[in-house]
């Protein structure tokens, strides 16, 4: 009889290799896996009430493994215990001396009601629960904070963890894919509770933010990424205005340069409006147009040029109106806005004056062939009159008048636009239009106006938001983002116009395919009772709000105006460098700034803040 030949099956050695680890030790507390440490930790006590989503926060730690096992049991047994419990519980609290005893007594037997409740009336399953957590690291100093990390959020949770100490082995076999349970661990982890409790716990959720589409922008407390479409639109997401807070030195220059870096290579058309000059570097190096909006010859913006009224979004049949002779033309409507920007360059102008002012400016127009009806799409920057010819209409008509200047308003007028015309304030003002900028980046440095009056800042910043808003509105399918940096500076609780620009800025961008950036030192300055009614809305009309490290009143008002949380307020309150509040429509979460950006980006932002 010939013999069966038994072959032996080869060994794969280069598979045995992988799944190997080079080394495997075990001690009391702890265990090495080739050149990394780990602790097995358990869970031994679980939270009455738990919030949605509690498990995921176990979940989702960096540089951690979760086992989870949940076995389901018999309710009657269970309701049974609970009843045991709930009796044994009371009668310690109606015998009790002990405050202390007491409140724990009752506080256990309200739960274990709740329980019961949920379980008899409901029907709800119950099980045994089991949850084994090993953080691991290569460093000590990398572990010992990924432990920290664990015991303080499972302790945030209102759960009980312990080292499975001298069962560390035991631990490993748990979480390992290719072993089973094991029953001395779960003799120390198995807790009975609810099955409403694990599944509305989303232990398989995943940490971060997703649009489904955009660009990374940050991480979030669990190391998830954040990922944003800033366009995109539905739900709470409105708009795609974003205000940015925090005191100086946190970060928020990085997160602007990052935001316009991103948004620039989508093809966005981005203006900055910069009073410090730390744009001028990422402008010049995206090959935009920095111009000096602080007197240079190539920075001018003529205040006297009319610029087209934005269209809502029933343009034909407000055009119909227009030719018709219903409703107000582009002049009519700039006169209101001459109004407010002779108002900021000059508050002591009396009724009797602005009413002579306008006067004379329609009759300047007049003589340059614009009138109410004109189609100002049809002019050219060199169409318009400057201050000069305003001035010298002014002053022509007040040397008509034989009257000494008191008795005089025309020569007290001229005498007070003058220095608009033809002295130092002429370097801004006076002259036509010398931006001509299509260019996908632009950068409106305003640097040389900060050793200038408050009264001229104000009065050029309100100029150039007119500019802006220009740009913004006149191409609906070109995405805009203009970025106010330094937004303090429109505020002036006096004269409220340039808030109130902004504000209507913010509230209609959306039909116009662009967006607002407001960034700023303090909530205080935009929440003075002078024009709170503007500035809150400037910071409530965002979707997208990020709030840095602030303290002292700032951190207050902050608190109170987005209702923030004690955890919330604690992030700001320590101004850690990077970190923020971010939030997305009614979505909060803590956000990282530090991490992640890639180094070709900060080649980018120059050496002028943002690093």
């Amino acid at each position: 009889m010939a013999k069966k030949r038994t072959e032996e099956m080869p060994v794969n050695s280069a598979l045995l290799n992988v799944i190997t680890p080079i080394g495997l030790r075990f001690t009391r507390n702890n265990l090495t896996i080739g050149e990394n440490k780990g602790k097995i930790y358990g869970i031994i006590q679980y939270p009455q009430d738990p919030d949605y989503g509690w498990l995921s926060k176990i979940t989702n730690i960096p540089s951690t493994i979760v086992s989870i096992t949940f076995t389901p049991t018999d309710n009657g047994a269970f309701v049974d215990t609970l009843s045991n419990t709930i009796k044994l519980n009371r009668g310690t609290a109606d015998t009790t001396n002990d405050p202390l005893t007491k409140q724990r007594a009752t506080r256990t037997a309200d739960n274990a009601e709740k329980t019961m409740a949920q379980i008899d009336q409901n029907e709800e399953s119950v099980g045994l629960m089991s949850v084994v957590v090993m953080p691991i690291a290569r460093d000590d100093a990398m572990f010992t904070k990924v432990c920290r990390k664990v015991e303080s959020t499972i302790k945030g949770l209102k759960c009980k963890v312990r080292t499975l100490a001298d069962l560390q082995k035991e631990g490993f076999k748990m979480i390992s894919p290719f072993y089973t349970t094991d029953s001395k661990v779960e003799n120390i982890t198995q807790r009975p509770v609810p099955l409403s409790s694990f599944v509305g716990g989303f232990p398989f959720a995943s940490s971060g933010y997703n649009d489904g589409r955009g660009y990374y922008f940050a991480k979030d407390a669990a190391g998830g990424l954040i990922i944003i479409d800033p366009w995109l639109r539905g739900g709470d997401r409105t708009n795609s205005n974003v205000v940015i807070m925090g005191v100086p030195g946190v970060g928020k220059s990085t997160i602007i340069k990052h935001l316009a870096l991103c948004e620039y290579m989508r093809g966005t058309k981005i203006i900055f409006v910069d009073p410090e000059r730390e744009y001028k570097d990422l402008c010049l190096r995206l090959n935009g147009d920095w111009i000096d909006a602080g007197g240079g010859a190539g920075g001018r913006i003529n205040p006297l040029q009319i610029r087209p009224v934005a269209r809502d979004e029933n343009d034909e049949v407000e055009k119909l109106y227009k030719d018709e002779g219903h409703g107000m033309g582009d002049m009519a409507l700039y006169m209101q806005n001459l109004e407010i920007f002779f108002g900021l360059y000059s508050p002591s102008l009396t009724d009797i004056q602005k009413a002579i002012l306008k006067d004379c400016l329609i009759e300047l127009y007049n003589a340059f062939n614009i009138f109410w009806d004109t189609d100002i799409d049809l002019l050219s920057n060199t169409d318009f009159p400057v201050m000069k010819d305003l001035y010298e209409l002014i002053d022509k008509k007040g040397k008509a008048i034989k009257k000494d200047l008191e008795q005089n308003p025309y020569a007290k007028l001229a005498l007070l636009l003058k220095d608009i015309a033809m002295g130092s304030d002429s370097f801004l003002w006076n002259g036509h239009t010398t931006i001509q900028s299509d260019n996908q980046c632009v950068c409106l440095d305003t640097y040389n106006l900060q050793n200038s009056s408050e009264r001229i800042k104000r009065t050029q910043y309100f100029n150039i938001l007119n500019w802006a808003w220009e740009k913004m509105s006149e191409d609906r399918t070109q995405p805009v983002m203009v970025i106010y940096d330094e937004g303090y500076l429109i505020v002036d609780p006096n004269v409220p116009q340039s808030l109130v620009v902004v504000r209507n800025q913010e509230k209609r961008a959306r039909k116009y395919e662009a967006a607002v950036v407001v960034a700023s030192h303090s909530v205080v300055d935009f929440l003075d009772p002078k024009v709170k009614m503007y500035g809150q809305a400037i910071l409530d009309t965002p979707c997208f709000k990020i709030l840095m490290g602030t303290d002292g009143p700032n951190l207050k008002d902050t608190k109170d105006l987005y209702g923030l949380t004690d955890a919330e307020e604690e992030l700001l309150a320590s101004k850690q460098r990077g970190q923020a509040l971010l939030m997305i429509g009614s979505k909060r979460m803590k956000a990282n700034f530090n991490e992640e950006i890639p180094e070709y980006k900060f080649d980018y932002m120059g050496t002028a803040g943002g690093r």
